[in-house]
């Protein structure tokens, strides 16, 4: 598994939420004939579902699975779906076969394909005030000409700001 892939991770968290939809919408669009085959669909997807939205990321929405027990989910949920039609009983039906195995195998790709390390965030000064900003360059400058090293008004005022 690639740790810095080409998909960042909000893009990975909108595929789970659609792959979560498709998973429970597909024995109804697909019009599966096998009772396996139709709990399969639902159950994998609402597990894709709470994977998605409890994983800590920006499309998360309870961030309390790292990224790093997202991407074992993921493997796992891949080839559960590629293997599913085979452990149900269900591989005699086109459909359900097909859409499973096509999923897991995309299911499979994206996963791979994932960035899981965290992005480095870039290290920022806190910002400061227009007028603290004056102060002190005036206070800079008024101590530089004055070449003294006792403390002016100004500076004094900067200070206390902080």
């Amino acid at each position: 598994m690639f740790k810095n892939g080409p998909i960042p991770p909000w893009v990975h968290g909108i595929v789970d939420y659609l792959l979560g939809a498709f998973l429970i919408l597909s024995p109804f669009l697909f019009s599966f004939d096998a009772g396996a085959a139709t709990a399969t669909g639902i159950v994998a997807g609402v597990l894709v579902l709470v994977l998605a939205s409890s994983t800590a990321w920006a499309t998360g929405l309870i961030k309390s699975i790292p990224p790093s027990a997202h991407a074992i989910f993921d493997l796992i949920i891949a080839v559960l779906l590629i293997a599913s039609p085979f452990l149900f009983g269900f591989s005699d039906e086109t459909s359900p076969t097909a859409v499973f195995m096509v999923t897991g195998v995309l299911a499979l790709l994206y996963a791979i394909g994932t960035r899981y390390s965290p992005e480095p965030k870039p290290s920022r000064e806190p910002r400061r005030q227009p007028s603290d900003q004056l102060e002190r360059s005036a206070s800079d400058s008024s101590n530089r000409t004055e070449g003294s090293s006792s403390e002016s008004p100004n500076n004094e005022r900067s200070r206390r700001s902080l």
